[in-house]
């Protein structure tokens, strides 16, 4: 017999408030009921069965097509289910989710008129997900007693976590409910401890804006605009983190400052990292989660694919990419800027969950709090924004060296297809962005023109990351600051909805 808590049988709530509460109370019992027993073990106890505790769910029954929709919610796209039947899904880290998990139940109770049902599901908690940050008990245990870990927990099974629901492809078995959101609470905590690994940062200080950018240039200006940011009390920004969890609090923003990151901020300053993570993350915070973080993907389509992967747990609002590429036209000029307003994909990393022949959109609110962006930055408006900037087609590559293939072959499809600037990551993290129901949008900048002579040169690459990086980031923050200040629920549209979408954001 599995050694659990207490079973907490499904309660109905139609408070949101007091539906949380519940999940709450069901996943910290879970969890302190793991710690506790791993404690044992890494002590050397025997344990009296195999320990196992289980995710909360949340479950939904409707009996109608037609819903209730107060005015206020009308305009969204999410917040309901997509007919009668039986909806559910697992839950993790309320402390992390819990504004999130709030709205998603009050839209659901509003909307659909119904109870919602709270209690302990049969989906085991990996008890790798039950460490703590700080917790590293694998480093005092023989390789012996490691391996019976195995014996004694429950560890990660990779086929209760894939990623069935968001490609569209999940169907549910003859009595089984449907899902509620795009992932499991076991999925949600695999991509938790991934960003950790990858971005040297917790996923408590990600903010529901993400730039994404392949060139370190661009860290180095958003670092001096976040440690300026620190620098004026009036700042929208409680906050600038760094890899390490490095913080550097806003001036005249004490410790015990009544703030929702109160606990985050009065803990570790954290430690700066020997060396940096492979897709490091920076962090400006507000108090309401809608800052700004920009994270280093690197080059190429696979770092594209597991970045985004991983951040889309987190439900932001919106991501853009801002980078440099080839310009494939000879009418422009290194430093000009290019807003993607199609995709070729040719970089093959998502060939699997998302075929080709799925066409990637373009997002009007993003693109034109882009364009606006442009515009506010350079001062610069109306025709002669087209000087400097083209909207076109993208092509993302995941050949780096496309230029020394036989005969150039590339140069005909990246012509038929009205091509004007190429690049390795765009088309993956908008491609991403569409598969997750994550906004997405794209502003680069060209800083090479490979089919026209113009190659990256040392001296030349220097003059133009310092005449350009600088003004590129800042057209994305401000782009940032004109979405933020539009609403988020304008942002999630519907054109990235599918036939029978799940009712979670």
């Amino acid at each position: 017999m599995p050694y659990m808590p207490a079973f907490i049988a499904p309660a109905r709530f139609t408070d949101a408030a007091e539906a949380l509460e519940q999940v709450r109370s069901i996943y910290n019992g879970g969890l302190q009921h793991l710690r506790d027993a791993m404690q044992r073990f890494v002590g050397g106890d025997s344990l009296p069965g195999r320990v196992r505790a289980c995710y909360p769910f949340v479950r939904v029954h409707t009996h109608t097509v037609s819903r209730n929709t107060p005015p206020a919610n009308a305009g969204l796209s999410y917040g309901f289910v997509a007919g009668p039947g039986r909806y559910e899904t697992t839950l993790t880290r309320p402390d992390l989710f819990n504004r999130y998990y709030l709205e998603q139940f009050r839209l659901l109770l509003e909307n659909h008129q119904v109870e919602l049902e709270i209690g302990t599901s049969t989906q085991p908690i990996p008890i790798h997900f039950s460490f703590t940050d700080n917790d590293h008990v694998e480093v005092s245990m023989s390789l012996d007693r490691r391996a019976l870990m195995r014996d004694v927990f429950d560890l990660p099974d990779l086929h209760a976590m894939d990623d069935g629901i968001a490609n569209g492809t999940f169907e549910a078995k003859p009595g089984e409910a449907q899902p509620l959101a795009l992932f499991t609470g076991a999925r949600v905590d695999y991509s938790l401890h991934r960003l950790r690994h990858y971005t040297g940062t917790v996923p408590e200080w990600f903010q529901n804006f993400v730039l994404f950018t392949n060139y370190q240039y661009y860290i180095d200006e958003f670092v001096r605009l976040g440690h300026e940011a620190m620098t004026d009390e009036k700042s929208e920004y409680v906050a600038f983190i760094e890899p390490g969890n490095v913080i550097t609090r806003r001036r005249g923003l004490a410790a015990g400052a009544d703030t929702t990151y109160r606990e985050l901020l009065d803990g570790s300053q954290g430690t700066a990292p020997p060396r940096l993570p492979q897709m490091p993350a920076y962090h400006l915070v507000r108090e309401d989660r809608s800052g700004i973080t920009m994270v280093n993907i690197g080059v190429g389509p696979a770092n594209a694919k597991t970045i985004t992967d991983h951040v889309a747990v987190l439900r932001p609002h919106a991501w853009m990419m801002l980078g440099h590429c080839a310009g494939l036209r000879p009418s422009q000029q290194l430093g000009d800027y290019v807003l993607a307003h199609a995709y070729v994909r040719e970089d093959h990393v998502l060939d699997e969950e998302l075929p080709l022949w799925v066409p990637i959109p373009a997002l009007a609110e993003i693109q034109l709090a882009l364009e606006r962006a442009v515009e506010q930055v350079t001062k610069v408006s109306g025709p002669d924004l087209k000087k400097f900037m083209r909207t076109g087609t993208v092509a993302s590559t995941d050949n780096r060296n496309w230029e020394l293939l036989p005969g150039n072959q590339p140069q005909r499809r990246f012509s038929q297809s009205r091509a004007v600037a190429l690049d390795m990551e765009s088309a993956t993290i908008a491609a991403n962005g569409f598969r997750f129901r994550v906004p997405y949008g794209t502003l680069l900048c060209v800083s090479d023109k490979p089919l026209h002579g113009e190659i990256k040169l040392p001296g030349m690459a220097n003059h133009f990351y310092r005449e350009r990086v600088e003004q590129h980031l800042r057209i994305g923050m401000a782009a940032i600051d004109i979405l933020r200040s539009e609403g988020s629920s304008k942002l999630h549209s519907r054109k990235l909805r599918s036939f029978a979408e799940v009712a979670f954001q």
